[in-house]
């Protein structure tokens, strides 16, 4: 069995992981901004349609959902910063591993601020 190189995979470390929430937020993102065109445009086809579509986004499965769709948000933009420092900042490879827990901080700072508030809202308490 060939052995491969040291140091060219970095399969189960810290960049690869932030590449893949990367690619997965990215398409989640994705997904809501397409259904969420295309139920804006039945208001121009159906005004009942488009109604009773909004009193769906009112339940609280929505509710818990759109924290998911938040984090996904959240994530994705700082990552996205940080893959942009490490494109076009000379040390941004050096601290990539650094900036990636920094992201993970900022995040979990942002969630666990915000979520009680949605949860309150989405509860009614």
């Amino acid at each position: 069995m060939a052995r491969r190189p040291a140091g060219t995979l970095y399969r189960g470390k810290i960049g690869m992981w932030s590449w893949v929430l990367h690619r997965i937020t990215g398409v989640g993102i994705y997904f809501f901004l397409l259904v969420h065109i295309m139920d804006t445009a039945l208001v121009r086809v159906s005004p009942e349609a488009y109604n009773s579509v909004m009193a769906v986004y009112k339940t609280p499965i929505v509710g818990v959902a759109e924290i998911g769709l938040v984090a996904a948000i959240l994530f994705h933009g700082f990552n996205g910063i940080r893959v942009i420092l490490i494109d076009f900042w000379s040390k941004g490879s050096k601290y990539q591993n650094l900036m990636f827990w920094i992201v993970l901080g900022i995040f979990v700072v942002l969630m666990a601020a915000w979520v009680p508030r949605q949860l309150m809202h989405t509860f009614g308490a």
